[in-house]
């Protein structure tokens, strides 16, 4: 325990925290926490690899007010390697704790990067771009000819491309004469819903680009396409930067409402990195940001808030107001994103206050409004957002479930890097546990585990790894169906051991431990919890006891194997083999609303048409969330589940209300 002078130390993006006497350098804090800082030279002040950032302000989760006068002042040598960075940027191997502060580790700063699982899914798409090219050749001026050059463009277009009443961006007219007169009055013109002149290049160009964009609440992902053919060029992502203001969306509103001014950081920032993903992405495909014409965006309500440049505080509280419901199409530069002058950005309409572009971007995707069968579709992240319908009719919601499925609140929990444990499996008669780590194929008990295992070796859990673990404990009876760990199972083995007023299992043994102790699993039964109870509730709305199908969408979806996703309770049940991945749903909608311009005048008028529940204001909501605490279920039960897993038996329990049901 910490004395009361001891400082509270909060890192991000790993959610690591910890308190440390008065003096005790950032770095060594870091280390004792596991959180991974690279530095070279061994803490010598002589690399500068260690660099991080401090939150300035007030942070409400943790009680905190966290301020760069918390951490002893510069040194030269810090100086020397932030230049203009000031005094928020420091090396952890100087700067000595002296109060509460948050600290950000930047990913240059980072050893073992987080693996941004969110790759395009193949997908049919109609390519039919709202920016299409034309090479015209044009009339040169004469002596007493007063058209101007614009004017002898447009009359090309309309003559060779029957385009009329066309306007040109500004950005496109810059440039225009210059243009012209390079490739004896020939140029390509790239023209936007067959309305606006974007940009002109000399003589034939035959490729230009766009780029989808999902703007996830940890992580962000940019795909560039070829807008010609549709293909996939190259793919990026990367955390988002705005974590170090709080693992939730909901503490990042917080954050801004106790610190005015801040969300016009939170959007620098993360507009910035977008930007960089961006430029990252061309040069991965050797394409020139200029050549990049087009972007969509997909979010959730608060980061597209963020992004939009518009305070999201309203969704703070009841009602959870949007300032716009609408798509929203834009020059990109009025975003400060960085492509063509010219360039557009479509945002993909929200559906209501926690259900966002994002989720519009999921059912562009999977077009549940054009399927007779019933389909749950849930897009998991720090918030389950859920639709489930049918052509006949679709509703969705929202369920709080809090970044326990990222490894936040998990004491060995971690986001997905390399060396983090993802799949897990315990012998029913011994209780010992075989695990795989992300960067390595082989299972623990397999020969070379260890000379496989990425650099720095198992370095905890991740969000599918501690699903796999609670629901594998749960099957053998080390964890009942209340949640608990059980100690009657000590004897059997020296993994289980007396955890203060509990039990704990230790998963591996090594450096560090990875221990599931009795908090990890109430923090999963919580939001596994959540996102059922949200489930549960559209499914009474719509009247339906079961489902047809369901699709897990997401980057942390992707990932769960779907049997455990059931055995935990984090599903209903479903035919498992109705029960699949998604993948990056909302990527792959944002994608197609870049590449079909039809496909943008479908999601508005199809995201009109869904039923918004919000279960905050549904007073059944509370009723369904705790009788989906105990695992799976306190009285549902799970025949399809029963028919692939030997489930423990347990004592039914009496219903609380016919509602539940």
């Amino acid at each position: 325990m910490g004395s009361r002078r001891d400082a509270l130390v909060v890192f991000s993006p790993s959610g690591k925290r910890g308190r440390f006497a008065p003096g005790t350098r950032v770095l060594d804090a870091a280390r004792s926490l596991g959180v991974d800082i690279d530095s070279v030279c061994g803490g010598r002040a002589m690399c500068g690899h260690c660099l991080v950032d401090v939150t300035e302000g007030e942070l409400a989760k943790f009680d905190i007010v966290s301020s760069v006068s918390n951490l002893s002042p510069p040194s030269q040598a810090e100086q020397d390697f932030c230049g203009a960075s000031g005094v928020r940027r420091r090396l952890s191997c100087r700067a000595k704790i002296q109060g509460d502060v948050a600290i950000d580790v930047p990913l240059t700063s980072q050893v073992h990067r987080q693996v941004v699982r969110k790759p395009f899914e193949a997908h049919d798409i109609e390519i039919n771009p709202v920016v299409q090219l034309h090479l015209v050749e044009l009339e040169p001026p004469e002596l007493g000819d007063s058209a101007g050059d614009l004017q002898r463009l447009v009359s090309a277009l309309q003559r060779d491309w029957q385009l009329g009443a066309l306007t040109c961006s500004l950005p496109a007219l810059q440039q225009l004469q210059s243009i012209v007169r390079q490739d004896d009055w020939r140029v390509t013109a790239a023209v936007r819903n067959g309305r606006e002149i974007v940009a002109v290049w000399p003589g034939l160009k035959e490729r230009v680009f766009g780029a989808a964009i999902d703007v996830g609440s940890t992580t962000l992902a940019v795909h560039l396409c070829d807008l010609r053919n549709g293909d996939v060029v190259a793919c990026g992502g990367s955390m988002n930067p705005q974590i170090r203001f709080g693992e939730d969306l909901m503490s990042r509103v917080s954050y801004i409402m106790s610190n005015p001014g801040a969300d016009r950081e939170l959007t620098r920032i993360v507009r910035q990195r977008i930007s960089e993903l961006i430029a990252e992405v061309a040069i991965d495909a050797a394409v020139a940001v200029n050549d990049i014409l087009e972007l969509t965006i997909v979010g959730n309500p608060i980061m597209q808030h963020l992004v939009l440049g518009i305070s999201p505080v309203e969704l703070g509280h009841a009602p959870f107001t949007l300032a716009n419901d609408e798509s929203v199409d834009v020059l990109a530069s009025e975003l400060d994103l960085v492509i063509n002058p010219g360039g557009h950005a479509y945002v993909l309409p929200c559906i209501a206050g926690h259900v966002g572009a994002d989720t519009a971007g999921v059912m562009l995707a999977e077009a549940p409004f054009d399927r007779d069968d019933v389909s749950l579709i849930v897009d998991i992240g720090t918030n389950a957002e859920l639709l489930l319908g049918s052509r006949e009719r679709l509703l969705a919601a929202s369920s709080p479930t809090g970044p326990a499925f990222e490894g936040a609140q998990i004491s060995s929990g971690q986001r997905a890097a390399p060396g983090a444990i993802e799949r897990v499996r315990i012998d029913r008669e011994t209780l010992e546990p075989r695990v795989r780590v992300i960067g390595s194929e082989l299972w623990s008990d397999e020969a070379g585990f260890v000379d496989a295992l990425p650099s720095g070796g198992v370095t905890g859990i991740c969000g599918s790894g501690i699903i796999e673990a609670i629901a594998e404990l749960y099957l053998v009876g080390v964890i009942d169906a209340d949640g608990r760990i059980n100690g009657e199972h000590a004897g059997r083995t020296q993994r289980i051991a007396r955890d203060g007023h509990g039990w704990s299992y230790m998963l591996y043994d090594g450096q560090p431990k990875v221990v599931i102790r009795q908090h990890d699993v109430r923090a999963i039964q919580l939001a596994k919890a959540s996102m059922y109870a949200g489930a549960q509730l559209l499914m009474s709305n719509l009247g339906v006891e079961r489902v047809d199908r369901i699709r897990l969408a997401g980057a942390f979806g992707a990932q769960i194997d779907v049997t455990y996703a059931m055995v935990l309770g984090l599903i209903p049940d479903c035919s498992l083999d109705a029960v699949s991945s998604a993948g990056n749903a909302a990527g792959t909608g944002a994608r197609i609303a870049l590449l079909d311009g039809n496909a943008r005048t479908l999601i508005e008028k199809q995201v009109r048409k869904v039923e918004k529940i919000e279960t905050g204001a549904e007073s059944d909501f509370q009723e369904y969330f705790v009788a989906a605490m105990p695992i799976p279920h306190a009285f549902h039960a799970f025949p399809e589940l029963d028919r692939r897993v030997d489930l423990p038996q347990k004592a039914p329990k009496a219903r609380r209300s016919s509602r539940t049901a």
